[in-house]
């Protein structure tokens, strides 16, 4: 398979109030199914092991494939973020987390109007801080900026809350975030990459995902119910799959499999 290859997704069926019926075409039955299933370029190679299957078996092959990653320092994910999270309309900046601004490349740090990098599975939550591994795996690290990280912290994430400053729409309570809409997908489907890549086998603990908020220094992040919605309210957009086509291609050779297919969020949970 070609590293640029793209992978060619079949959208969500959409209710048309008008059908043209063509002569000889046989026309499907249109059905509301949550996330309906995709197809993409390597649905024959890399995920050949996985394709068809469900639930724990589908869990299991899914941790083998992407498991098989090449693994960079914590420092290295400055520059890894500048490429992967770059802003399509200006090659200068990058597109932050939870706030959706667009800020310059240069201003990566830990001052206020820099960015920094958010472990969206936060690092507390199962204790692996910055070690290479979860603590640099780029599948969960974004750009945001600071002090909308510093508000995030370490919460589970749940609907509700109040708005955050300057966080584009996103909210936030005692014990949870909301991200902006237009993350809320993409949130929950870098939670869900690491609970099948991290599941206690290699030296970390094992990631999951709970119904739960205030899960602390424990190794879940709820709550569960809710990033499925998410993942269902949001599919990817196309930054989205840009961002895990330069992963796959340039950093770690492993993919977000939530990303290619969505529908494999309901599979397993």
């Amino acid at each position: 398979m070609s590293a640029t290859a793209t992978p060619t997704r079949r959208r969500k069926p959409v209710a048309l109030a008008t059908v043209t019926l063509l002569v000889g075409l046989t026309v499907p039955a249109l059905t509301a199914t949550p996330a309906a299933a995709t197809t993409t370029a390597y649905d024959s190679t890399y995920y050949k092991n996985a394709v068809g299957k469900t639930g724990t078996s589908l869990k299991s092959s899914l941790h083998t494939i992407i498991s098989t990653q090449t693994k960079i320092s914590y420092s290295a994910v400055w520059n890894a973020l500048k490429a992967t999270d770059q802003d399509p309309n200006n090659s200068g900046n990058v597109i932050l987390l939870y706030s959706g601004v667009s800020r310059s490349k240069s201003l990566n740090g830990g001052d206020v109007g820099d960015w920094n990098r958010e472990h969206t599975w936060a690092k507390s939550h199962g204790d692996f801080g910055e070690a290479t591994g979860p603590g640099t795996d780029l599948h969960h690290l974004r750009p945001a900026d600071v002090q909308v990280n510093s508000i995030r912290g370490n919460l589970d994430f749940d609907n509700g809350g109040s708005s955050v400053t300057n966080g584009g729409g996103s909210k936030v309570d005692s014990d949870s975030f909301e991200p902006r809409d237009a993350d809320k997908g993409d949130v929950a489907r870098m939670i869900l990459y690491m609970a099948v890549r991290y599941d206690g086998g290699d030296g970390f603990a094992d990631l999951e995902p709970n119904e739960k908020v205030n899960n602390g220094s424990n190794p879940y992040i709820g709550k569960l119910a809710v990033l499925k919605a998410w993942n269902e309210q949001d599919p990817p957009s196309a930054f989205e799959e840009r961002r895990n086509q330069v992963i796959y291609d340039t950093y770690q050779h492993n993919r977000n499999p939530f990303i290619d297919h969505p529908e494999w969020v309901e599979a397993i949970w």
